[in-house]
């Protein structure tokens, strides 16, 4: 056991979470600010626990129903007897992520705001300090999940079974556990995407275009909603949502290494690298750092050579990690790994280039807000879809060069081996990337509360610098996050075959288009993300409207708001957004679960092969398209904001503003939801396995 690079697997999670808990302590131990500070930092975290606690009450009710589901599986022979508490377990695990991770940044926001009184250095490390305990409490809880399973599975569930059987028995088993992450991943983006955009889209248009004041006053009933939802959608959301891609990845690996002929050595390689990967992100995050009075560009620049720097360490390292799992002669695994974590960087950088207001394609995005709100949509609309190519073309390279390097013309499923290992690569050093994501909404937050205490200006300018920052860094996240998706959903498609062959072996596939309960599942899976978009998009609409409707009845009401003698109802905001979310949740989420299984039974796995990659084709397009355009929208605002154009309160500013509302729910609710969707619909699918291949009608 102590030879098994599976190993390494379990001491990297307590060194991860240890590193959390370190710089959890640097943050708590920082002054909290003034007494408004505290008072206001308060108010979100009320909003932001008060949220969690009705949606996980919700959610867990599903989670129950779901687990009696599989309990009738067990008792018909469908499932192993593990499936329902994996299922639990997954769930539970992914919502504390997000949990610890919300947390943390509600502690943080008043604190940066604080360090921001001192310096930029200062306001920076406390805020990174806090991603870096978000990032790292997501990897060190999904590692030591996976680690769970692997172990007990190997060493003693399938401890007695034939050396021939027992990897892919152990391997088989775990595909099932990823299900429950995924389902909470879904929830916990959907509904905190629905939050964080209603209240932001309520705030701004009509606080900022109706009634004119800025972002972020106290006077507008929505402010607080609007920084709750931000950590309930940023932090929590997001937390959740990496926790089941980076556990997704790294299982799919395993299992395909089983099939690929590697036994035991291909299912430790992936643990192992991942486990490099927080070594790697810990030595990293010590060299982001910067200086009082730096450029925007030197801001970024402290942040990626961070980033880099793991991935530097995670190529060397994995280079002696498959030589001494696999031996000599697979460098085409090696360069898998590498050419993941390159694909991701390169996504990343030119998602910053589209998004960010210091290239062309957002200053002309900006000058576009001229003309009106219509034209500035109309540009965001033509950037996002031409966004979408370089990402496409970089993942197509990435996922060509590791299956044939790895020997995919010979051997298919070494191939997919190579792709598997290439998505584990992009994941590997997690807790950094996460890391600096989550930064940005905690600086948003600590801008707010600069605003609404009435804070020297110096202290707004530090803290604009880091959100400005932040958006670039959450911008280039989500798409690290959907090509990631986009490869392990793949991979998944993989598995989901393999499982079939597994359960019945005569089963003879049929994935032609020619055929046509294929192609009719491709077609079913082309039009699940654009559906799934429409529900999640009307669910911000509606809850915006409830929003809108809110804060001009308290302007209208309430007497003095306007001269700052009267006190907004901020929790009637809040609450409004808590009861949208949670009630506009369950439809999209019941969606990717009956889809699959329905198509399934009525058109046979051929037909659940073309959905899963129908849904993973459309869905990493449109996931692009989306993030990429709100990403722009909401950097073109801010670019005007700066003094261009007009400044605020200009007619380009309005437009601007409209164009952001439109943005908001396409970055923060659909686009990075879809990623999920793109791989729950695929674990569906693999745990659903004995029952579609058992009922199937046609097929």
């Amino acid at each position: 056991m102590l030879n098994d690079l599976s190993i390494l697997m379990p001491i990297a999670s307590v060194a991860a979470l240890s590193f959390a808990a370190i710089k959890a302590k640097r943050v708590f131990a920082e002054s909290e600010g003034t007494d408004d500070m505290v008072k206001i930092a308060a108010a979100i975290r009320r909003g932001a626990n008060a949220y969690l606690r009705r949606q996980y009450a919700s959610v867990g009710k599903f989670f129950l129903l779901v687990a009696a589901v599989f309990v009738v599986l067990y008792l018909m022979g469908f499932v192993n007897v593990y499936t329902p508490f994996a299922l639990l377990l997954g769930g539970f695990l992914s919502g504390l992520s997000g949990f610890l991770g919300m947390r943390i940044a509600t502690a943080a926001n008043s604190r940066t705001a604080n360090g921001a009184r001192t310096s930029l250095p200062r306001a920076l490390n406390v805020s990174f300090s806090a991603g870096s305990a978000i990032g790292f409490i997501v990897v060190g809880l999904s590692l030591a999940e996976t680690s769970f399973w692997y172990f007990l599975m190997r060493y003693v569930v399938y401890a007695g079974a034939p050396a021939a059987e027992q990897a892919t028995l152990v391997s088989t088993a775990m595909l099932n556990f990823v299900m429950g992450a995924s389902l909470m991943a879904l929830f916990a983006r959907v509904g905190g995407g629905i939050f964080t955009k209603a209240a932001d889209v309520g705030a701004d248009l009509v606080g900022k275009v109706e009634a004119g004041i800025p972002e972020d006053d106290h006077r507008n009933p929505a402010v607080i909603a609007d920084n709750v939802g931000d950590n309930v959608g940023d932090v929590a959301g997001m937390g959740a949502d990496l926790y089941e891609s980076y556990s997704a990845a790294r299982i799919s690996c395993m299992a395909l290494g089983v099939t690929a002929g590697y036994g035991f050595a291909g299912m430790g390689l992936p643990m192992a690298i991942c486990a490099l990967g927080v070594l790697a992100a810990i030595v990293g995050s010590f060299f982001v750092k910067t200086t009082e009075g730096a450029s925007q560009k030197s801001l970024l620049t402290s942040l990626r050579t961070g980033t880099y720097l793991a991935s530097i360490i995670v190529v060397i390292g994995s280079y002696f990690l498959v030589n001494y799992a696999l031996g000599p002669g697979h460098i085409g695994v090696f360069i898998s790994v590498a050419a993941g974590l390159i694909a991701g960087n390169l996504i990343g950088y030119f998602t910053e280039y589209y998004t960010s207001a210091t290239y062309k394609p957002t200053q002309k995005l900006a000058a576009s807000s001229e003309t009106g709100a219509a034209t500035i949509i109309i540009s965001g609309l033509s950037l996002g879809m031409l966004s979408t190519a370089v990402p496409v073309v970089i993942v197509c390279v990435a996922v060509i060069l590791s299956f044939y390097l790895c020997g995919g013309a010979a051997d298919y499923s070494q191939g997919l081996y190579g792709v598997a290992m290439s998505a584990v690569g992009m994941l590997s050093t997690l807790g950094i990337t996460l890391a600096t994501d989550a930064f940005g909404p905690i600086c948003d937050n600590a801008g707010g509360i600069a605003e609404m205490t009435g804070l020297d200006e110096s202290v707004r300018e530090r803290t604009d610098a880091l959100d400005s920052i932040g958006n670039t860094t959450a911008a280039t996240g989500k798409g690290y996050a959907i090509g990631s998706a986009a490869i392990t959903a793949l991979c998944l498609v993989a598995s989901f075959i393999d499982q079939i062959r597994v359960i019945s072996p005569g089963y003879a596939f049929d994935l032609s288009v020619m055929n046509p309960t294929t192609l009719c599942g491709l077609f079913i899976g082309a039009m699940l993300p654009f559906i799934f978009s429409s529900m999640t998009m009307e669910s911000v609409g509606k809850a915006a409207m409830s929003i809108v409707h809110e804060v001009r009845r308290q302007f209208r009401e309430i007497p003095g708001i306007m001269e700052g003698t009267g006190e907004p109802d901020y929790e009637a905001c809040v609450d409004l957004c808590t009861r949208s979310a949670i009630q506009e949740i369950t439809a999209p989420s019941v969606l990717a679960i009956v889809v699959p299984i329905a198509v399934g039974i009525l058109l046979g796995p051929s037909a659940v092969a073309g959905l899963l990659a129908g849904t993973t084709v459309t869905g990493f397009v449109l996931a692009c398209m989306m993030s990429n355009a709100g990403g722009a929208w909401d950097n073109a605002k801010k670019y005007i904001e700066s003094g261009e154009l007009g400044g605020k309160g200009s007619e380009n500013h309005k437009a601007a503003v409209v164009g952001d509302t439109v943005g908001d729910p396409f970055k923060d609710t659909s686009g990075p939801s879809i990623n999920i969707l793109m791989k729950l619909v695929s674990m569906v699918a693999i745990v659903f396995a004995s029952v579609i291949i058992q009922f199937a009608i046609l097929g």
